[in-house]
Parts: C-alpha cells; sequence; structure tokens
C-alpha cells in the first residue's frame, strides 16, 4: 500500500501526520511512505528527521488583506497554484498512492486536490477547533474529514463527512503517573506544579510577564514549583529577573529553561499549565486532562488560536486569557486562585477528559484503512 501525507506550516500539522505514517507503516511493513509540503516550508527540516522522504511544490498562502504588498504576494499564490498543480501531478503519477491524507497547511491543497480530482481516496485531518482555509476548501472534495472535537462539526457545509476522530498525541505523554514524574524531576514536597511555556521559539511579550509573574512568586515565598520554557529569550530573561530583583539561585523552586526538552515527564508533574493554544497544545492538554490557562497568540493566521482556546474554555477545561488583557498580575492572580481550588481544577480535567479522543490515531487509521478499501 502506497500512503502520501502531505502537511506544513506549523508542528500542529507535521506531528499528526509522522505519527500517522509511524502507525501505518507498523501495521503493514510493506507499506510505503512519501511526504509531500511546500519549498522551504518546516516540514522540509522536520520531516526527514523522521526518517521519511518528502517531495515539495511550489505554494505560497493567501493574506488576508488589501495593502499593496498583500495583493502582489496573492498575485504570486495565484501563480503558484498552477505551477504547484503540475507539481502535484507529477508526484502522483511517480509515487501512485493508494491513499492521499492532508494534515493541514497550505501545503496540503495542490496534492489533495488533484488527487481528489483523479479518483484518488482522498482525507484531511484538521488539529485546530475552527477550519483554516485550506481545510475548508478540500473539505468539498475530499471524502473524509476527520477533526478533533465534536464541536468542529459545524463549521463544515457537508457534516455527513466530519468524523469525530481526535488528534494523535505523541505515546510518552502518557507514560508516567503525576508522582512517577514528580519524582523523576526531583520534586520530594507536596507543592503544586506550573509549567508555562509560549512556543518553542518563546515570545517576548509574554517572556516579560512571566519575570514579573516569577517576581511575584518570589515575593510569596514560592507557594508552588514552577517550570518555565523561555524559548530564544533564554538569556533575556536573565536580566528581566535581575532587574526586578530576582536572584534564581535563591529560589530552587523555580526552573528556568531555554528549552522544555523533557515536556511529557513536565507536562504529567503539571497542576496547571499557562501557555498558547496551538493545535498540538490544546490536543496535549486535552489528551492528557490538564487544565490550563490559555493566551492565545494575537499574531497567527485568522487568529485560530483564540478559536482553539474558545472552545476549551466554553467546554470548561481552560481559562481563555487574551494577550492583550494579560500581564504578570493577571497571570499570578488566576493562578494562585486555580491552585487554592483544587475541586475547580478537578472539574477542568474531568470536563477535558470529556472531550478528548483517547484512541485517535487508532481511529484515524481505521477510518482510513476504511477509506482505502472503499
Amino acid at each position: 500500500m502506497n500512503v502520501l501525507f502531505t502537511c506544513g506550516g506549523t508542528a500542529g500539522h507535521i506531528n499528526p501526520a509522522v505519527a500517522l505514517a509511524r502507525l501505518f507503516q507498523l501495521r503493514d511493513p510493506d507499506c510505503k511512505v512519501l511526504f509531500v509540503g511546500a519549498d522551504g516550508g518546516m516540514e522540509t527540516r522536520l520531516v526527514p528527521k523522521e526518517g521519511y522522504d518528502i517531495k515539495t511544490v511550489t505554494i505560497t498562502n493567501f493574506r488576508r488583506s488589501f495593502t499593496p504588498a498583500a495583493i502582489g504576494h496573492n498575485i504570486k499564490t495565484v501563480f503558484n497554484m498552477g505551477r504547484s498543480r503540475k507539481q502535484a501531478d507529477r508526484i502522483l503519477k511517480e509515487f501512485q498512492p493508494d491513499l492521499v491524507v492532508g494534515t493541514g497547511g497550505y501545503a496540503s491543497y495542490p496534492i489533495v486536490n488533484a488527487a481528489a480530482a483523479k479518483g484518488i481516496p482522498t482525507a484531511v485531518h484538521e488539529s485546530n477547533a475552527v477550519p483554516g482555509l485550506t481545510t475548508k476548501a478540500l473539505s468539498k472534495v475530499v471524502d473524509v474529514v476527520m477533526v478533533g472535537f465534536e464541536e468542529s462539526r459545524d463549521h463544515y457545509e457537508d457534516p455527513s463527512k466530519v468524523v469525530i476522530t481526535g488528534t494523535p498525541v505523541r505515546g510518552d505523554f502518557f507514560q508516567y503517573t503525576r508522582r512517577e514524574a514528580r519524582e523523576k524531576l526531583g520534586i520530594a514536597d507536596d507543592r503544586p506544579v506550573v509549567v508555562s511555556v509560549w512556543g518553542s521559539l518563546g515570545a517576548e511579550a509574554m517572556n516579560k510577564q512571566m519575570a514579573d509573574f516569577i517576581a511575584l512568586e518570589c515575593k510569596a515565598g514560592e507557594p508552588f514549583h514552577h517550570i518555565h520554557g523561555a524559548g530564544r529569550e533564554f538569556q533575556n530573561m536573565g536580566r528581566l529577573l535581575k532587574e526586578r530583583g530576582v536572584d534564581l539561585a535563591a529560589h530552587p523552586g523555580i526552573d528556568v529553561r531555554e528549552y522544555i526538552y523533557d515536556m511529557p515527564v513536565v507536562m504529567a508533574a503539571a497542576d496547571l499549565v499557562l501557555c498558547r493554544a496551538g493545535a498540538s497544545t490544546i490536543s496535549e492538554l486535552t489528551a492528557i486532562a490538564k487544565p490550563s490557562v490559555l493566551v492565545p497568540s494575537p499574531n497567527v493566521v485568522a487568529d485560530h488560536q483564540t478559536k482553539n482556546a474558545r472552545v476549551l474554555a466554553e467546554a470548561g477545561g481552560a481559562v481563555l486569557l487574551p494577550e492583550k488583557e494579560s500581564s504578570g498580575q493577571k497571570l499570578y492572580e488566576i493562578t494562585a486562585d486555580l491552585l487554592s481550588n483544587k475541586e475547580k481544577r478537578d472539574a477542568m480535567g474531568e470536563a477535558l477528559r470529556h472531550m478528548a479522543v483517547p484512541d485517535a490515531s487508532e481511529k484515524i487509521y481505521k477510518t482510513l484503512i476504511g477509506l482505502a478499501k472503499k
């Protein structure tokens, strides 16, 4: 069986495709897998690291603006669509896929659209709670649309095509209990654990807020353990803390890192998570039922992080705090309130468990195998 996955743009689109590729080859060692992405996209770096071949097409996104620069960019995108269609046809002819699966990002469009036109079984999976422009367009031509949440169904013109599968989450996120994770991190007391992280590259505005947050928890006598991933702002974080009179050497309960490489362990130990609301993040939070305070990035296409956060917040599993309303003081107050109210945190966890699809990879695999056989 030949399976073609196409994805791009963010890890939230790429990671589910890689997880599915592994599952297909685990169940069928003879299964051949090919990835397709956009020229120069993140996928061209991440996918080969996972051991898979990737081909690319020349495609760019549409910008929702009428500035001269945006209009020029969109004209280029229209030209690229014609070019990418020819490239997609060539890739399909060479690889001869039995199934084509898109997992999001504009890189998915040329291949999935061309495959659907040729009668090849096609499906798309959307990790975000609300579909992006690409998924919305492809939902009209594919055989199946797979989504992470029941709340997502109404965003599609033909709900009968929609299957609630959840989003695949790495298996090591389920490897540790809270107690085991705390022991692995060397946490011996009963204080709760707060984890804060604002994306793999960090976020300048949020790290400034976290410096204020950390100063407040130091003044309060470290009422909780705190692990913070500062990303590329790590060096600057030291300066920000020094300006606020914080010497981390005197506060062993506060662990400021450049990157949180052992995220599954850290998340398992967490009692509360402060973070953005990207597709991968909300999938992980839902799967492991971790209460969170979500501050969506205001700098993403179509404000999809706010839409993601709203789904979790309206279900009762998270607190949504817009960045323009956020501050170190506000974040600290919300954190202190939630940590003092175990009953509320338990209710948030239960709401997330109700939303979660624990066997998402298996559901997606069965859906796709059924489609291929049909």
